[in-house]
C-alpha cells in the first residue's frame, strides 16, 4: 500500500469524543484519537489519568457511555472483547496470561491449539506448533535458541514480545500493549520497543500505554496525553518535543511552585 492510500484510508481504529462514566463518577471525558496501519499511538498519562478507562474501552472490556468509537470507518460499540477480537483488536495486558513453567510453543498457542487425526486418534500437533512458533518469532526478529524452554525462563521483555508476535499470528490489525515497559530495566524495555517498531513496521497499528515518554518518544508517531480523564491533548511527533510532553504530564506549573516552596522551606 502505497503513502497516498495510507493516507485516504480511514483509521483502523479511532474515538471521537470519547468518555465514560460509572453512575455519578466520570472516568473519561472527551478524548479523541486514532491510530492507523503502520502507526503507534503512544498514549501516555500518569497514574488515575484515566488510561486503564481508554484501554477498557478499545479493547471492549466497558462500553462507552459518550462520543463514538470506530473501527474502519464504522461506528462500533463493543459489549466483549470477543467482539473486539473479532475485529482484529487484541490487548497484551502488563500481567501476561502465560503459564511459567509450559514450553514457549504451548503458551503460544494456548487456548487454540492445533490438532491432527480423527475421533480417538486425534491427538495435538506438536510438529506444527513448534515450526510455527519459531517462525513467527523469527519474522518479529525473536531469536529463541530453543521454543521448548519454559516461558518462565525468557526475561520480562522476552516474553512480552512472544505476546506480541502471538496476537499478530492469530489475525490482529491493532495491537493494544497495557505499560509492557513499565516493570522492566533500560536493556529490556529496548527489546519490547524494538519489538513494537517491528509490528510497526509490519503494517500494524499499535496503542502504546505508557507512563514513560523517554520509552514513548523514539516509537511514536501520535501522542495522546491524558490528565484526571480529559485530554491535554492529540499530537503528531512533528508537534511536539520530548521535553514539552514531559512538562505537559508532569504539570510544569504545580512542579515550579512545589519547587519554589521546598526553597522556602
Amino acid at each position: 500500500m502505497t503513502q497516498e492510500q495510507l493516507s485516504a484510508a480511514p483509521p483502523i481504529l479511532e474515538v471521537r469524543g470519547i468518555g465514560k462514566s460509572y453512575a455519578s463518577i466520570v472516568a473519561l471525558h472527551g478524548v479523541s484519537a486514532s491510530v492507523g496501519v503502520g502507526e503507534v499511538l503512544c498514549v501516555l498519562g500518569d497514574n488515575g489519568a484515566g488510561k486503564s478507562t481508554f484501554i477498557k474501552i478499545l479493547s471492549g472490556a466497558h462500553e462507552h457511555t459518550d462520543g463514538a468509537l470506530l473501527a474502519y470507518g464504522v461506528e462500533r460499540k463493543f459489549s466483549s472483547p470477543r467482539e473486539a477480537l473479532d475485529l482484529g483488536i487484541a490487548t497484551v495486558y502488563q500481567d501476561l496470561a502465560v503459564v511459567p513453567l509450559m514450553p514457549v510453543w504451548r503458551n503460544f498457542f494456548l487456548g487454540s491449539e492445533m490438532t491432527k487425526g480423527r475421533g480417538p486418534f486425534r491427538r495435538l500437533d506438536v510438529n506444527s506448533m513448534r515450526r510455527i512458533t519459531k517462525d513467527e518469532l523469527g519474522k518479529m526478529g525473536i531469536d529463541l535458541r530453543d521454543v521448548d524452554q519454559p516461558i518462565g525462563t525468557l526475561s520480562g521483555g522476552e516474553r512480552q514480545s512472544v505476546a506480541i508476535a502471538r496476537a499478530v499470528y492469530f489475525g490482529a490489525k491493532v495491537v493494544i500493549l497495557d505499560e509492557p515497559t513499565s516493570a522492566l530495566g533500560v536493556k529490556q524495555a529496548g527489546v519490547v520497543l524494538k519489538y513494537i517498531a517491528q509490528a510497526r513496521d509490519r503494517g500494524l497499528g499499535v496503542v502504546f500505554i505508557t507512563h514513560n515518554p523517554h520509552h514513548a518518544y523514539p516509537v511514536g508517531d501520535r501522542f495522546l496525553l491524558l490528565k484526571r480523564g480529559t485530554s491535554l491533548g492529540d499530537f503528531k511527533k512533528s508537534e511536539i518535543t520530548i521535553e514539552e510532553m514531559t512538562r505537559l504530564m508532569s504539570g510544569g506549573a504545580e512542579l515550579e511552585a512545589l519547587a519554589h516552596e521546598l526553597a522556602r522551606s
